[in-house]
């Protein structure tokens, strides 16, 4: 059945305020499903599942499909369409309420190779992106939907203008491309913007097995979270990273980082010389 005769079948009316939209290109869904390269050892959480525009090119593909929707009218369409398909699993609830590997413990139990497939609602794309790059079960691989601003600033080099947080998170996880390009013609509502679709795949060997991820990622957000003041006075005055001022000078002299630089000019193997000596000092 059309997408669209489904939202009048199940009287779906899509709220902006979910970011929620319907694509009526129903071949950019195939061209997600196909990049992944999915095999039958591959479990996927999907996040935001809809009316399973997704779903239905994903558990063909792989092992078990975790389809995860935080609306309660797309609900009685996915369990009339995949209630009886043995390997997927229907979740009601908000991903960023529920810690991943609990949900993949619980729902997709003695997988090895877990991916995330999705259309992200525009206006939560960022948190959902950390919810999976911050959680302790291991991502294989991400593609997802996101704004082409978003894409454009999840691939950019170092010292552009989009370079960023998110550009430094995504090298941190594995390597990004942009799969497609996708027209805000090819949703209704129609967006007022582009969109693209990414794939993140992991590194098979994660980078900088000596330092602590949380502490990292931390040190970066501080930093980018004020990106127009230098390393010194973000990563100094900031009360949300906690090293004492005088620890963090000793490491800009220790790794030769020069502290007047703004964020937006280091790169990842420098935030990580820099994340590296400051642990070292504070001594845990």
């Amino acid at each position: 059945m059309h997408l669209q005769d489904l939202c009048s079948r199940y009287n779906i009316r899509f709220k902006r305020q979910l970011g929620q939209n319907l694509m009526v290109d129903d071949n950019i869904n195939r061209i997600m499903a196909d990049a992944a390269k999915l095999t039958r050892e591959d479990d996927v959480i999907e996040v935001g599942a809809g009316l399973g525009a997704l779903t239905q090119y994903l558990h063909p593909a792989a092992k078990r499909v975790l389809a995860i929707e935080i609306d309660f009218a797309f609900m009685p369409c996915l369990e009339d369409r995949f209630g009886d398909v043995d390997n997927v699993v229907l979740f009601r609830g908000d991903i960023l309420n529920h810690g991943v590997d609990k949900l993949a413990a619980e729902f997709l139990p003695g997988g090895t190779r877990y991916h995330m497939l999705s259309n992200l609602p525009y206006y939560i794309t960022t948190p959902i992106l950390f919810h999976f790059w911050e959680s302790p079960l291991a991502i294989r691989q991400m593609v997802v939907m996101v704004q082409e601003e978003v894409a454009q600033r999840l691939t950019a080099a170092v010292n552009t203008p989009d370079y960023g947080m998110l550009a430094m998170a995504a090298r941190y996880y594995g390597d990004v491309d942009i799969v497609r390009r996708v027209p805000r013609t090819c949703f209704r509502p129609q967006p007022r913007v582009d969109s693209c679709v990414v794939r993140l795949r992991a590194r098979e060997t994660p980078l900088y097995a000596d330092i602590d991820r949380g502490f990292l990622m931390q040190l970066m957000r501080t930093a980018f979270g004020q990106r127009r003041k230098t390393l010194r006075n973000s990563l100094t005055k900031s009360g949300g990273f906690g090293a004492p001022r005088e620890t963090v000078l000793e490491a800009f002299e220790a790794t030769d980082i020069d502290p007047e630089r703004r964020p937006q000019t280091v790169t990842l193997d420098e935030f990580a010389r820099l994340a590296r000596e400051i642990r070292s000092r504070l001594g845990t």
